[in-house]
This record gives C-alpha cells, structure tokens and sequence, in this order.
C-alpha cells in the first residue's frame, strides 16, 4: 500500500470542472499562445454595470457599511427583494423568508446541503446548468436526468416529470428561461408541473429564476410560485442580480421559500462564508430600488443578438437551432456531423469532439451539449457584439465545410 498522501476526497472524484469554465480556460490558453480565439463559452453580460448601482456601492463604502453583515443579508437588501416580488412576481414573501448569498450558485448548494440525505433523488430537465448535477453528486444526492428534446422545446412534460419521481426523489429543478436552451413555461405549463406535485407531498420543487428579465418575442415570465400558489411552502425561489444588472462579478443572489429551509439554509452560510459583501449588497439594494431602463436595454440587445445568431445559422447546412425565448445561448444541434471526419481523418465521435474541432479549426470556443445533459449539441453564448457574432459563425461555416460526412 501507498503512504503517499491524498488529499482530495473520494466525493470529488464523480465532480468535473465547470464545462464552460473549461473551455474559456482554454479559449484564453490559446490566445496566451497568440492565437485568435473566440470565447463563446463563459455566459456572461458584457455590458457594464450601471452607474447609480456602482455608485451607490461606493457611497456605502465611503458610509462606513464594510463591516459584518447578517448572514442572511441586510435589512436594505432583504426588504427590497421583498418589494420586486410584490412588484414583479405579484408575490408575497416576508424577510423571514429570504436569504441573501454569494451569488445563485450559493443559494442552490446552500439549499441541497439543508436538505439531500444520502441516496436522495433530485430531477434535472435536461438540457440542465451543468453545476446542478456535480453540487447534487458532492452532497451525496443522485442526480436523475429527464431528457426534453428539441421538438418539445426542451420542456420537460407533466408526464414526463411524473413518471420520473419515486419515493426517493426530494427536489425538481426547474430553470427557465433556461440556460443552455433558452426554454420558459408559460402558466398553463407550470401548472400541470404543479398538478404532478400535487400528487407526490414528498417532493419540493426549486425555480431557477436567473434569467427572467432576458425574455424575447412579447413572452411573458411567470414565476412558479405565482402559477401555482398551493405548493409556495414546496418551492424555493432562486434569483440574483446578476444577468439583468450585468453584476455578475458583484455575486448577489437570493432566495425565497419556506422558512424553516431557509433557516437550515442560513445555519449552512453561516459555517461556509458568513454574509454576503456588505458593499455588493448595497449595490443590489439599488439594482432593485432604482430605475430599471437598464434591465430593458440589456433585453433588447440580447433579442436582437438571438435574432441575429439564428438569422446567420439558418445559412449554416447541418447544424439546427431551436430559437430561444430567453436567457442570452444558442444551443445548437450538431447530430449531422456525428461520425464524420476531420481533415486529419479523426472522426467526430460526440459533441465533445465537435467542439474541440471548432476550438482548434474555427477557433471558435463552444460546450458540448453533454455537459448539460443532452447531446449531440452545442452551446454558443449570444452575450457579445454584433460583429463577434458574425465572426464566430463565418469561422464555424467555414470549418465544419471541411467535415467528411460518412
């Protein structure tokens, strides 16, 4: 026996790094090596944030509010995160109800940890955000994958979801609109969701709700919680002001639901990282207090990037788009080119072939679909300029012209 040391845990080993994470880490390898690559990998605004926000974090500071702050937000946040669900969501949660953290991504581990036991069962609609399935897999809980093709809008159906639920499953987790496909539900969707819940008292629903404000062609957001009032205690709300204020680098998310989970979950924060920044708490205070002309701007360049990206990949033989209704991604479907060959007469395999081809010939930097669940396809963000966009698929037309298809 080895007494060489090992100091990494055995619940890591299932657990791959982010897969757009990985690819912009190579995207910007490749760069470093003077190479001209474009990153579609990491979602991401690349607007500013807006100036009253920056301000009003930089007046907090100089007021002297960089101490400690509660563990489960400060008062100014939690009541104006009170005031957008009344305002917006036609929702009423109390403060008691709610908990600040550093970012949505903490929200959710925060709310698994509280919850899973081991062997627990937590639904995923695939395609799903990769990092549902490692944090659910970290905490001991089996991640089960519902697939939801393309010719259902990669919606999970009531039927679908039901047949999928056992006596093990604690969670459903629903993102929409979604990331990677862009997909929401409307009211009467959600609410057969909720008549299948209905039936199984054991399960609690979690709505992902990050991407509500970036929704396209007069689509209106509904949240959960409003379609199917009777199952509030049952669901966990997750949101953050990260892609409609462009705060991603800020890390401000929330969450909204029963309360005894949210004091498990604040009892989890406060042994992991105490308080959000007291400073960036400041500055989502008056991301959701102030003016939102900004949140609409963002909206509609982002619906003019999706209208663009789908114009452009209409000319593009082999590949596919559904058009997204939300969220700033194009997930697209590569099934054609699977089994063909490369130049050098590799043969693409799977997605994870297909974009590391476009990495090396395109220069193009893509996630496979497999990351998310689903495959064959591929993820582009739509988060850039106009012109990069256009780039990015004259590179991958380009490349994928030289595929032997077999």
């Amino acid at each position: 026996m080895s007494d060489e040391l090992n100091p990494v845990a055995s619940r890591l080993s299932p657990v791959k790094p982010s897969a757009s994470a990985w690819v912009s880490a190579a995207a910007k390898k490749l760069k470093a090596q003077g190479h001209d690559v474009i990153d579609m990998g990491l979602g991401e605004p690349d607007f500013d944030t807006p100036a009253h926000i920056v301000e009003a974090a930089y007046a907090a500071a100089k007021a002297g509010q960089t101490r400690y702050p509660p563990t489960d937000g400060t008062a100014e946040l939690k009541n104006a995160i009170v005031a957008k669900f009344r305002r917006e969501n036609q929702l009423d949660y109390t403060a008691s109800e709610i908990i600040v953290s550093n970012g949505a991504k903490q929200v959710i581990f925060n709310a698994l940890m509280a919850s899973l036991e081991p062997g627990h069962e937590v639904l995923l609609c695939a395609p799903y955000f990769g990092q549902y399935q490692d944090m659910v897999l970290i905490l001991g809980g089996v991640p089960v994958a519902v697939p939801c093709s393309a010719d259902d809008k990669f919606l999970v159906s009531a039927d679908a979801l039901d047949a999928a639920i056992t006596e093990r499953t604690r969670w459903v987790i629903l993102n929409a609109p979604s990331n990677p496909a862009g997909a929401m539900y409307s009211s009467q969707q959600l609410k057969a969701i909720g008549q299948v819940l209905e039936r199984h008292p054991h399960v609690m629903l979690m709505s992902d709700e990050i991407y509500e404000h970036i929704v396209f062609d007069d689509q209106v957001f509904v949240s959960f919680v409003r379609a199917c009032p009777n199952l509030r205690d049952r669901t966990l709300i997750v949101n953050g002001v990260s892609k409609a204020y462009a705060m991603t680098g800020w890390r401000i998310g929330y969450g909204a639901g029963n309360q005894a989970l949210i004091n498990a979950m604040v009892k989890v924060q406060s042994q992991i990282s105490s308080g959000a920044c007291s400073v960036a708490q400041a500055a989502a205070a008056a991301a959701l207090n102030g003016p939102q002309d900004n949140v609409e701007e963002f909206r509609q360049a982002f619906e003019r990037r999706r209208n663009l990206v789908v114009k452009l990949l209409e000319t593009v033989d082999g590949l596919t788009l559904d058009p997204p209704v939300g969220a700033f991604y194009a997930f697209v479907a590569c099934d054609y080119f699977i089994g063909s060959a490369t130049p050098d007469g590799n043969v693409i395999r799977d997605d994870v072939d297909f974009t590391q081809f476009l990495l090396e010939d395109a220069l193009v930097a893509a996630v496979p679909g497999s990351a998310y669940g689903l495959s064959p396809f591929f993820r582009l963000s739509t988060a850039t300029d106009d012109d990069t966009l256009r780039l990015a698929i004259e590179r991958i037309a380009a490349s994928i012209s030289k595929l032997k298809i077999k």
